[in-house]
C-alpha cells in the first residue's frame, strides 16, 4: 500500500481548515466547497485504504520524530480492522454533517470558521484513529478539545452556549490530566511510546503498573465519553448547533475513548480490578443515564443523555473483555446516533423550538416533516434494538458477550486469556444493560408518540407555543430558520444516507463474517438467550411505554372535554336558561416519563442533581478558595507592596528637603562633615 492514502485521509482536512480560515473572511463564497470537498475526499481515500488493507491483515509504518532522551516519539501509523471500519464512519459522518450545516448555518454570518473547526474536528479524529503513537494520538485527542470548545459555544452571544463550552472544556481537561500520567507512565514501562511496543510488554508483562496506568487512563476515557462522573458536560453540550451534536456524538469526540480502550484492551486485561471499575462505571452510565433521558423535555437532551447510555453499553463490552462487540455498536450507534441528531435538526427547525411537549400542541408536525419523521421512526428502532435493523445486532453482541464474562467464559478473541476478565465484571454489564434495554425502549416510545402522535383535542393558538415545559433542563441553540420555508435537501438527504447502515449495517456485518473477519476473527452472532431476553426487555418496554401514554392521553381528553362542558345558569348575574362556554384550556400533553418514573421524575429531569453536588462539593469550595486568595493578595501582600513604596517615597521627599540648591549651604555641610570625621579620628 502507498503510505501516501492513509497520510492523505487526515491531512486532507486540515489543510481545508487551514485554507477555510485563511479565506473565510474575504472570501466566504469558498467557505462550503472548501468544507465538504476535503471531508468527502477523506471519506472516499479511507474506504480505499480499507479496501487495499482487506481483512486479517495489519500494516505499522513509523519514523522517529524527536529524541527525548528517553521513550522515543514516532510520527507512527498502525492501520487494521479497526482503525478501517472506524475512519469510514468518520468519513460518512463527517461527510453528511458538512453538508447538512451548508443549509442548516446558511445564514449564519461565523459559517466560515464553523466549517474549518468541524474539518479541524475530524482530521484530529483520523490522526487519533491511525495513529500508533500514543504521544501522536494525544495531540489529536486534545485539538479535538480545543474544536468542541469553540462549536459548542458557536453561538457565544448566549449565555447557554458558551457556559456549555466552558463546561465540556473544563470538565474534559480535568479527566485529561491523569490520562496524560497514564501515558507517560506507558511509556515508561514499555520504555516506548509506540502502541505496537506497548501492546508487546503488555503481552510479555513487562508493564509494572498495570492497574494504576489502567485507571489513570480510565479518567481520560470517563471525561472523553462522557462516562459516570465526568458525563455532566455532554447534555449541556446540546446548546452548539445541532449538526456539532450529531458530530460529537456520533462518530468523533466520544468514540475517541472508547476506541483508545478498545485498541489498548490487552493493557487492561491485566488488571481485574480495572475492568471492575470500568463495569462499575458503565452500568452506573447505562441505567443513570438512560432514566434521565425518559424524564427530559428537550428533544436534544433526550438524545444527549441517550448517547451517554450507549457509550455505557460499549464500555460495558470492553469490561467484558469483547472488543469486538464494543466497535461493532460504536459504529452501529454512530450511524443510528447521527441519523437521530440531522433529524431532530430538521424537526426542530420546523416546530422552532426543541421541546417535546411544545412538539405535541403542533398538529400536522409529522406531515410537515415526512423525511425526518420516518428517518427518527428508523433510526429509533434501532436505538431500541428490534431486528433486523443494526441496533439489534450491535446490542446482543454487548449482551453475549456480558454472558459469557459472567460465566467465566469471556470472548476475548485472543486478546487475552479468558480468565483475565472477572466473573463480577460481566454480570454487572449483563444486568445493567438489560435493564438499560428496558429504559431505553420506554424514552424511544415515548419521544416518538409525544413529539409526533398526541392528539390536539383542543386547537391550540396561533402561533403554536413553542415554550418548554416550566423548571425542565433545556438547551436552545439560536433559531436561524424560517418555519415558513421547507427544509432544503441538503438537509434531507444526508438522512436517507444514514438510514442505509443504520437498517443494514448489522445483517450485513454479520450475515456474511467480513465484519467478525475485519477485526478480531470472532463471532458477532447473537446468542439465543440473550437475543430472546433483550428483544423481550424492549418490547415490554415499548408497551408500558405506549400503556403509559394512551392512558396520560385519556385522563387528558377527559380534563379538556370537561373544561369545554357548558355551565349551568345558577350563577348570579347570569340569564336563566343560557349557558356558556369558557374558553378552551390547554391542558400540558400526556408524559408517559411523569407515570413511569413517578417520584423519581423530578430528580432525573435534573440529573439526579449531579451538578449540584459537583457545585457544593467542588465549585462552591473552589470559589471561596479564590476569594480567599484575593482578599490575601489585595489585602495583604499588596498591602506590604504598597507600605514599601510609600516608605521610599517618604524617604525620597525627606532627602529632597535638604537639596536647597544653595551652594553655601552644601560647603558648610561638607565641612562640618570634615570637622566630624576629624574629631572622631581623634578621639
Amino acid at each position: 500500500m502507498n503510505l501516501a492514502l492513509p497520510v492523505l485521509v487526515p491531512a486532507l482536512p486540515a489543510l481545508g481548515a487551514a485554507a477555510t480560515f485563511a479565506t473565510g473572511r474575504r472570501a466566504p463564497g469558498f467557505a462550503r466547497p472548501l468544507a465538504i470537498l476535503p471531508v468527502a475526499a477523506s471519506a472516499v481515500l479511507a474506504l480505499v485504504v480499507a479496501l487495499q488493507l482487506g481483512t486479517g491483515q495489519a500494516l505499522v509504518a513509523a519514523t522517529r520524530l524527536t529524541p527525548t532522551g528517553g521513550p522515543e516519539i514516532s510520527l507512527a501509523i498502525q492501520l487494521d480492522g479497526y482503525t478501517s471500519v472506524i475512519t469510514v464512519l468518520v468519513g460518512l459522518v463527517a461527510t453528511c454533517v458538512q453538508v447538512y450545516s451548508t443549509a442548516y448555518l446558511k445564514d449564519d454570518p461565523r459559517y466560515p470558521s464553523y466549517a474549518a473547526l468541524v474539518s479541524l474536528f475530524t482530521a484530529a479524529m483520523f490522526v487519533v484513529v491511525y495513529s500508533g503513537d500514543l504521544i501522536v494520538l494525544l495531540v489529536g485527542w486534545e485539538v479535538m478539545g480545543i474544536c468542541s470548545y469553540f462549536l459548542i459555544g458557536h453561538h457565544w452571544e448566549t449565555a447557554d452556549a458558551r457556559s456549555a463550552s466552558l463546561k465540556a472544556f473544563l470538565v474534559t481537561k480535568l479527566g485529561d490530566v491523569p490520562f496524560v500520567f497514564g501515558i507517560f507512565l506507558l511509556g515508561a514501562d514499555a520504555g516506548s511510546f509506540r502502541i505496537s511496543d506497548v501492546l508487546a510488554a503488555a503481552g510479555d508483562g513487562r508493564l509494572g503498573h498495570p492497574t494504576l496506568t489502567a485507571l489513570l487512563l480510565l479518567a481520560g476515557v470517563a471525561g472523553k465519553s462522557a462516562q459516570f462522573p465526568l458525563h455532566t458536560w455532554l447534555p449541556d453540550a446540546m446548546a452548539g448547533p445541532t449538526p456539532v451534536s450529531a458530530l460529537i456524538h456520533a462518530a468523533t469526540m466520544v468514540a475517541a475513548g472508547i476506541y483508545l480502550v478498545a485498541r489498548l484492551l490487552p493493557v487492561f486485561l491485566l488488571s481485574g480490578a480495572a475492568l471492575v471499575v470500568l463495569a462499575v462505571m458503565a452500568a452506573v452510565t447505562m441505567i443513570g443515564s438512560a432514566l434521565c433521558a425518559l424524564a427530559q423535555d428537550d428533544l436534544k437532551r433526550v438524545l444527549a443523555y441517550s448517547t451517554v447510555g450507549q457509550l455505557g453499553y460499549m464500555a460495558g463490552a470492553l469490561a467484558s473483555g469483547d472488543r469486538e462487540a464494543s466497535v461493532f455498536h460504536l459504529v452501529s450507534h454512530g450511524a443510528f446516533k447521527a441519523l437521530l441528531f440531522l433529524a431532530a435538526g430538521v424537526v426542530i427547525h420546523a416546530a422552532h423550538t426543541n421541546s417535546i411537549s411544545a412538539m405535541s400542541r403542533m398538529p400536522g408536525l409529522r406531515r410537515r416533516v415526512p423525511d425526518a419523521y420516518w428517518t427518527t421512526g428508523i433510526a429509533l428502532v434501532a436505538l431500541i434494538g428490534l431486528p433486523p435493523f443494526s441496533g439489534f445486532f450491535s446490542k446482543e453482541a454487548v449482551l453475549t458477550a456480558a454472558e459469557h464474562a459472567a460465566t467465566g467464559e469471556a470472548i476475548t478473541n485472543g486478546v487475552g486469556p479468558a480468565s483475565a476478565v472477572p466473573a463480577t465484571a460481566g454480570w454487572i454489564v449483563l444486568v445493567a444493560a438489560g435493564l438499560t434495554a428496558l429504559i431505553t425502549a420506554a424514552y424511544a416510545t415515548r419521544l416518538w408518540l409525544v413529539a409526533f402522535h398526541t392528539p390536539a383535542a383542543v386547537p391550540p393558538p396561533a402561533p403554536a407555543p413553542t415554550d418548554a415545559e416550566p423548571g425542565a433542563p433545556y438547551s436552545p441553540e439560536v433559531d436561524e430558520a424560517d418555519p415558513a420555508t421547507a427544509e432544503p435537501s441538503a438537509m434531507r438527504w444526508p438522512l436517507w444516507v444514514l438510514a442505509v447502515p443504520t437498517m443494514g449495517f448489522g445483517i450485513a456485518g454479520v450475515r456474511s463474517d467480513w465484519l467478525p473477519a475485519l477485526l478480531d476473527g470472532g463471532s458477532l452472532r447473537p446468542s439465543p438467550v440473550t437475543a430472546v431476553i433483550g428483544t423481550g426487555l424492549a418490547v415490554i418496554g415499548i408497551l408500558i411505554a405506549y400503556a403509559a401514554w394512551r392512558s396520560g392521553t385519556a385522563r387528558v381528553a377527559a380534563a379538556r372535554l370537561a373544561a369545554a362542558r357548558p355551565l349551568g345558569p345558577t350563577a348570579e348575574g347570569r340569564v336563566p336558561g343560557r349557558a356558556e362556554t369558557p374558553p378552551p384550556v390547554e391542558q400540558p400533553p400526556a408524559d408517559p416519563g411523569r407515570t413511569l418514573l413517578g417520584p423519581l421524575f423530578g430528580p432525573a429531569r435534573h440529573g439526579f442533581g449531579v451538578d449540584r453536588l459537583y457545585s457544593a462539593l467542588f465549585v462552591r469550595p473552589v470559589g471561596a478558595a479564590a476569594k480567599l486568595v484575593r482578599f490575601l493578595d489585595r489585602e495583604v501582600v499588596e498591602t506590604y507592596v504598597r507600605g514599601t513604596g510609600l516608605g521610599a517615597q517618604l524617604l525620597g521627599r525627606a532627602v529632597r528637603l535638604a537639596q536647597t540648591g544653595n551652594a553655601q549651604t552644601y560647603l558648610s555641610a561638607l565641612l562640618a562633615g570634615v570637622v566630624l570625621l576629624a574629631v572622631w579620628v581623634a578621639v
